[in-house]
């Protein structure tokens, strides 16, 4: 059983609704949250710039450095259970770990700081989505968990948006790779998963989730692609995360938060 005594107060959260959405064009401008500008961003940069071979232009470009910051952030940024979600990524990097959606929001800001605009979509996920994760704690698990859900826009004549789900391939291509979906258990988070599986929070995807081999493991096999059934409601685009917090405040109420962080904060993920 999930808790509704966690989340805000006051907060009515509902989506834009069929027909009324609203284009958002989103930004490459630093925010609180994703404050570029600060000197451990530009360390990251530096980093990555060095790290680059033979950049390619135009969307292609922006695709293959997003993938090469992904996996450096994975690398360097240790995953645990923050709850903190409006902490700024220069904090992240002078932490060094950071909740799933901190390492996502890093993501963000190397894209705004390379020159490619960002928003985020918020869903509204049902809390036993983290049932895995504390098999012994549901009832302090949330009913609702708010996800920011970032989007790039592409250097294309159309202007494409890419879902952060599709940084490393179509979601057809990905359900079907034979690696597994997503479990939500282990140490393994969103934001490693995506580069290996589809995570489709719209239930566009068609193919099984095949694992590498359904017969090894109590779970083999039994991890979905498709994870639609647990978006209670999508909140439509902002032009950022902060827009989205702001707006719809954060998974857990202040008080939550502040008993929560000390010890989440540092928990790894998966342990």
């Amino acid at each position: 059983m999930t808790s509704s005594l966690l989340r805000p107060r006051g907060r009515t959260r509902t989506g834009p609704g069929a027909g009324t959405a609203v284009p958002v064009a989103g930004s490459t401008a630093p925010t609180p949250i994703l404050n570029w500008e600060h000197p451990r961003m530009g360390v990251l940069l530096g980093d990555l710039a060095d790290g680059g071979e033979g950049a390619a232009d135009g969307a292609s470009g922006q695709i293959a450095g997003l993938r090469r910051a992904h996996r450096r952030i994975s690398r360097s940024i240790r995953p645990v259970y923050s709850v903190q979600d409006e902490r700024p990524v220069s904090e992240v990097l002078r932490r060094g770990r950071g909740s799933c959606s901190q390492r996502l929001a890093v993501l963000e800001a190397v894209a705004r700081a390379s020159g490619t605009a960002t928003r985020v979509r918020g869903l509204v996920v049902d809390g036993s989505f983290w049932y895995p994760r504390f098999p012994r704690m549901r009832h302090l698990v949330p009913d609702h968990v708010l996800l920011a859900w970032p989007e790039f826009r592409l250097d294309d004549p159309a202007g494409h948006w890419l879902t952060v789900s599709e940084l490393f391939g179509g979601l057809e291509q990905l359900s079907g790779a034979g690696g597994g979906g997503f479990s939500n258990a282990g140490p393994e988070t969103l934001f490693e998963a995506l580069s290996r599986t589809a995570i489709d929070w719209d239930g566009t995807t068609t193919a099984l989730c095949p694992a590498a081999d359904a017969t090894i493991g109590p779970t083999a096999g039994t991890a979905a692609c498709d994870l639609s059934a647990y978006v209670l409601t999508d909140l439509g685009h902002f032009a950022s995360r902060d827009e989205l917090f702001a707006r719809h405040g954060q998974t857990l109420c202040t008080m939550a938060r502040l008993l929560a962080e000390p010890v989440l904060g540092r928990h790894a993920a998966g342990a």
